[in-house]
This record gives C-alpha cells, sequence and structure tokens, in this order.
C-alpha cells in the first residue's frame, strides 16, 4: 500500500489544500493530512481546530485520514511508514523553499519520496495567510474556502 503525507499548517484548509487533498487521494492508497504543531507560529486556529475542520471537509474521501504532528516531518514520515510527501506548489518561490527542504528530507531518509503537485490556475495565488488578511479587513472570502472554515474564519477575527 502506498502512504502519502500531505502536512501543513492548515491555518485554515482553503479550496487550494483541498485541490491538493483531491488529487493526491488519486495517487496514494491513503492520503493522511497532517497539521503541523509549530509552538513558535502564532495560528489563528488551534492544531485540534485544525484537524476538526480538515476532518469535516475531507469525509467524502475513503483514503484520507487527518492527524497532526511536531517536530521533524521526514521523523513522522517514518513513523506513518509513508512511501511519499506531497507538497502543493504555487510559485517558483515556493519551489525553492520545497525543493531545499526535500532534498533534506532525502537526506535524512532514502525511502521516502517527495511529490510536487502544481496548484490549479484558480488557486495559484491563495494562501492561508492571505486569506487571513483579506478576512481581517472585511473582504470577502466567498469561494476560497468551504462554508463552514469561511464562518469559522470570520467568527475567529472578530
Amino acid at each position: 500500500m502506498k502512504v502519502g503525507i500531505y502536512p501543513g499548517s492548515f491555518d485554515p484548509l482553503t479550496n487550494g489544500h483541498l485541490d491538493i487533498i483531491h488529487r493526491g487521494s488519486k495517487i496514494c492508497d491513503k492520503l493522511i493530512v497532517s497539521v503541523l504543531s509549530n509552538p513558535s507560529k502564532t495560528s489563528l486556529f488551534t492544531v485540534e481546530e485544525r484537524v476538526k475542520m480538515i476532518e469535516d471537509s475531507v469525509t467524502a474521501y475513503d483514503n484520507v485520514e487527518v492527524d497532526h504532528f511536531s517536530g521533524l516531518l521526514i521523523n513522522y514520515a517514518r513513523e506513518r511508514n509513508a512511501d511519499a510527501i506531497i507538497k502543493g506548489l504555487r510559485a517558483v518561490s515556493d519551489f525553492e523553499y520545497e525543493f531545499q527542504m526535500a532534498l533534506m528530507n532525502k537526506k535524512l531518509c532514502d525511502e521516502v519520496e517527495t511529490i510536487f503537485l502544481m496548484t490549479s490556475n484558480k488557486n495559484s495565488f491563495l494562501s492561508s495567510s492571505l486569506l487571513k488578511e483579506v478576512a481581517k479587513f472585511g473582504g470577502c472570502i466567498e469561494g476560497l474556502v468551504p462554508e463552514k472554515i469561511k464562518e469559522a474564519v470570520y467568527h475567529k477575527l472578530k
């Protein structure tokens, strides 16, 4: 069985993330969407809230599991017996950082591959940070996140 991990902060999950989940679920027998717990980073939502929002958003996928981790991704990948790490790329700037991370992960564990998926055109501008900034200043985030997440974002920012 091919196991893939799609890691991220997902603060919050966007439709761009859902696109990568959809496509990654077709590549892997099992896809683990895993929320990174990073105590040095200030998040809008707790890890538990993010896990729950993702779980609620991926119910249509029988082969998708939601989890969380802290520490090195490659150690987590080994613990979960992953064959691949799935990463979404929006721009060249994403590639430079993710390429460096993929090479380090390969150095630390040669058995786990990194698979890059290019974002769809309609989501190429979308990031959780930009989405939160737009919502914070009263902008419309309709169609950028699932409806329940949209409501949660506006509620948290009040």
